[in-house]
């Protein structure tokens, strides 16, 4: 199974077919069934991970750095303000220096075309730790913790309230290869984009389930399994915060909404997370939520992907 893994990128939920999306999940229960055991595996020893980050993040940097040192390997953390490329080196050239030095590269930026080209001139792994159009390794990590508190994904209805952004994409693609039911509620004018959608309608279609785009969030959330959100306002869009809260506000995930959910949903979301604005504390804190749960498996999926990868 590694060899089939071995050496390619991962910059979107469309790079893996759904049965390859349910070998990574499971390869990360046992991993993570192994971590909490105490047993060392040392898979990656000797092995080097350049991680680039050009956004600030939290759980994108523990969770690969601690994942390299649990595998054996050694994390190697770089700022865009303290390498070349904020002087300007071009992408490409910075992907042949490091493909000559480490053994993967794992980037956090905003332009997902930057990841694209860094993965075309590199010779090595590429995984896209989160860019404005989709952030896949986040979606490996929903899609586990779905998986550990319902059983199965199959068959399972997801909700998403609120922007049609990166996070969105990628789980409408990953929902939908595995057999989910998705359901996405927007405000007009921040649906997701169309060529997504194609790619879950497919998906959908060929498991006999469906893709359900809407504004009406009570629509979306009726009847769900899971329930997920996000900021209004992502890194990058402060600017737009105050308008978003005016278009946003009905979009809020809060007790009236979730009533409509199944009696045992889940809520998800990839925080950092604001109460009061795109979720309500009763909702975050309350007994439906697997947030924290969510985040510890950022660890657990990308340590499976970076098995598999570099391996």
């Amino acid at each position: 199974m590694i060899a089939s893994y071995r050496g390619r990128d991962f910059l979107s939920m469309n790079d893996l077919t759904g049965e390859e999306i349910e070998e990574v999940l499971d390869l990360a229960s046992e991993l993570k069934i192994r971590q909490k055991k105490g047993i060392s595996t040392p898979i990656l020893k000797g092995k080097t991970l350049a991680m680039i980050f050009s956004k600030n993040s939290t759980r994108t940097r523990v969770s690969f750095e601690v994942g390299m040192v649990q595998l054996g390997g050694y994390p190697l953390f770089i700022t865009a303000t303290d390498s070349q490329l904020s002087r300007g080196e071009p992408i490409a050239d910075t992907a042949r220096v490091l493909s000559r030095m480490v053994d993967g590269i794992m980037i956090r930026t905003y332009s997902h075309s930057e990841v694209e080209e860094l993965a075309y001139y590199a010779d090595v792994p590429v995984i896209n730790g989160l860019t404005d159009y989709e952030h896949p390794c986040q979606i490996m990590a929903d899609l586990l913790t779905i998986k550990e508190h319902k059983g199965q994904l199959r068959g399972l209805k997801v909700a998403w309230v609120g922007d049609g952004n990166n996070v969105c994409h990628s789980l409408m693609i990953g929902a939908a290869k595995v057999g989910m039911e998705v359901a996405v509620a927007t405000p007009p004018g921040y649906e997701p984009d169309q060529k997504v959608s194609l790619i879950a309608q497919k998906e959908t279609s060929r498991w006999g389930t469906k893709l359900l785009l809407t504004h009406d969030p009570v629509e979306a959330v009726t009847g769900a399994d899971v329930v997920v959100t996000d900021v209004w306002a992502s890194m990058g869009q402060e600017a737009e915060s105050a308008e978003r809260v005016k278009v946003f506000e009905p979009y809020q995930v809060n007790g009236e909404l979730v009533s409509h959910a199944k009696q045992d949903f889940i809520f998800l979301h990839c925080l950092p997370a604001h109460r009061g604005e795109e979720v309500t504390a009763e909702v975050i804190d309350g007994e439906h939520s697997v947030v924290f749960a969510e985040a510890e498996n950022r660890l657990h999926a990308q340590k499976a992907i970076l098995t598999l990868l570099l391996g």
